[in-house]
């Protein structure tokens, strides 16, 4: 979905510096401080509107959660739905690169990343820029606990497919996966705006848990 430019954008999330952070690379290591708390930390890249992260934030007010999204014109709309929830004190928002998260979390930082609905990137050329590639499995499993998890919601089979292999060639566990996560919804399943719209035209929506495996076969 092509969103329109919006020039305004950029003022306003300089308003707010409260809930999305100008300068997270000073806090690399400093979550905790951040929220005030040694709560979990989880954290959603590629956060679109914002429904799935304010969600979950409303829902697990003992977990501590981060938005990460690159694009102005995306995420003043996370950060709109933050606000009209009152801005939970657990909720973040990161405008930055997935492929810098090293940057700005360190090692063991961070319990548990979700990744919704991201773009297929379906060209084989293209593979490299898909979310669950090898590279980025990389950068994740550095900044996770050891033995972290990655929850991975979407839409589109090819994708879904892809990442399957991928996790299980990098050496993950999947504890979880799902070809029809609405037929058996979980009463705790936070929907993003996507899985919505796609819900609503019958599409199928696939989801796994997968797990790297611990360091040191501890």
């Amino acid at each position: 979905m092509r969103l329109r430019n919006k020039p305004w954008a950029k003022d306003f999330i300089q308003k707010h510096p409260e809930i999305l952070i100008p300068n997270p690379e000073e806090f690399k290591g400093k979550w905790n401080e951040v929220f005030g708390n040694d709560h979990p930390l989880h954290i959603e890249v590629g956060s679109g509107k914002g429904q799935f992260i304010v969600g979950m934030a409303l829902a697990n007010p003992e977990i501590n959660y981060i938005g990460i999204e690159l694009y102005d014109k995306v995420i003043v709309k996370a950060l709109q739905k933050a606000l009209e929830a009152g801005s939970p004190p657990n909720l973040r928002l990161l405008k930055v690169n997935a492929e810098e998260l090293e940057n700005f979390f360190q090692k063991n930082e961070v319990d548990r990343i979700y990744l919704n609905f991201s773009d297929p990137w379906p060209k084989k050329r293209h593979a490299k820029r898909r979310l669950t590639h090898e590279r980025f499995l990389r950068i994740y499993e550095s900044i996770l606990v050891d033995g972290g998890e990655i929850h991975f919601k979407t839409d589109n089979r090819g994708l879904f497919e892809y990442s399957l292999v991928s996790m299980s060639q990098y050496g993950m566990v999947l504890n979880e996966v799902s070809l029809d996560l609405h037929a058996n919804e979980p009463e705790d399943n936070i929907r993003t705006e996507y899985e919505e719209k796609f819900s609503a035209l019958g599409q199928p929506i696939y989801r796994l848990e997968a797990q790297f495996a611990k360091r040191n076969g501890g």
